[in-house]
């Protein structure tokens, strides 16, 4: 099919591409850091909960993956809900505030990295396994998690919201969240694990009838390779994305690594736009229990054995999601090094 190129907000992550040499590196997770320097997440916020008790972790954790190689980090903003601020207790522009530090955070961490960078405070920083130490594009992405997210009972893994979830139900849901992260500094927003097609149409709509100025990804989530989890072909969701101007890249995270491959051929079947891909280790995360169960994914070496494959299927933005680390993306970095035809970085 011919498949018609959308302008002209496709041209940032073209420009930034080139500045990469091609090949990006997104993060990878962050509540699994967060959990690995002591944060306790067993709460409805998750990850979101350390912007109010320690985000000095949140920076750190942003830190560790820009010292892996990475280039775009994603804020901690993924189940930051104006209404789950509120179920605390915070009021509305409490809630806002700390959707806005979740960028500052990761605004202040890029910036430590390029003072260490200018510094030549490399120490562990970027020459470790054939990186290359230089100031290389890092962009901050706004997270905004699905509505599954918030309801924090794993319908996030199923997109199965119920009868009385309409689109307008989830405009309505995301509507000031998305409007304050686009006012907040961040280079683009992540809509991240979306679930099924009824969503990426709400968020499409959302970014034409606010005038978002900002350019957006479609991050969606997988159990069988060729549907996203309630069931909707991922061909569909992938072209909604196309569709939208705003959205510079669509893709895949938190799925297991052995769907990855043919998820790619779908989208690059109904679209133009960048793919990005940011698989979770393999392992199942059990709803019920709010964990992830042990011995069920795959190591870094198997998971980085993919890079090259997924690479020649059509992506070209990798990391990692939940259960991945530091390691994974230096590791992915180096993969995607070799592949790379770097050019004279710009000032971001």
């Amino acid at each position: 099919m011919e498949i018609e190129t959308v302008e002209p907000y496709s041209a940032v992550m073209d420009s930034f591409l080139r500045q990469c040499g091609g090949y990006a590196v997104i993060d990878g997770g962050l509540a699994t850091e967060l959990e690995t320097h002591g944060a306790n997440l067993n709460d409805p916020l998750w990850s979101a909960k350390c912007l109010i008790g320690s985000p000095h972790l949140i920076r750190r954790v942003h830190l560790d993956y820009l010292e892996a190689g990475a280039n775009i980090i994603i804020c901690a903003s993924y189940q930051a809900t104006l209404q789950g601020f509120e179920s605390k207790g915070l009021s509305r522009e409490e809630g806002e505030n700390l959707l806005r530090r979740s960028v500052e955070i990761a605004r202040e961490a890029r910036d430590l990295y390029y003072d260490r960078a200018a510094k030549g405070s490399w120490d562990n920083i970027g020459d470790k396994d054939g990186i290359t130490p230089r100031r290389r594009p890092v962009l901050v992405a706004a997270s905004v998690g699905s509505y599954g997210a918030y309801l924090a009972d794993g319908s996030e893994y199923s997109g199965i919201y119920g009868e009385n979830v309409s689109l307008e139900t989830l405009k309505d849901f995301h509507r000031r969240r998305v409007q304050v992260l686009a006012d907040s500094g961040a280079d683009l927003i992540a809509f991240e694990t979306i679930p099924n097609k009824m969503e990426a149409k709400a968020y499409a709509e959302l970014l034409e009838e606010e005038d978002i100025n900002i350019p957006a990804w479609f991050s969606f989530n997988s159990k069988d390779g060729t549907n996203v989890v309630c069931g909707d072909p991922i061909a569909d969701c992938a072209l909604i994305a196309h569709s939208c101007e705003q959205v510079i890249g669509v893709g895949i995270n938190c799925t297991p690594p052995r769907y990855i491959h043919s998820l790619i051929q779908s989208i690059r079947r109904v679209t133009t736009k960048p793919i990005l891909i940011y698989p979770n280790s393999g392992e199942t995360y059990d709803a019920d229990r709010k964990e992830w169960l042990p011995s069920t994914g795959v190591s870094d070496v198997d998971f980085v054995s993919h890079v090259g494959k997924w690479c020649d299927a059509g992506a070209s933005l990798v990391g990692g999601c939940c259960r991945t680390t530091p390691d994974t993306i230096r590791a992915i970095s180096k993969a995607l090094s070799s592949r790379s035809n770097v050019v004279s970085p710009t000032e971001f």
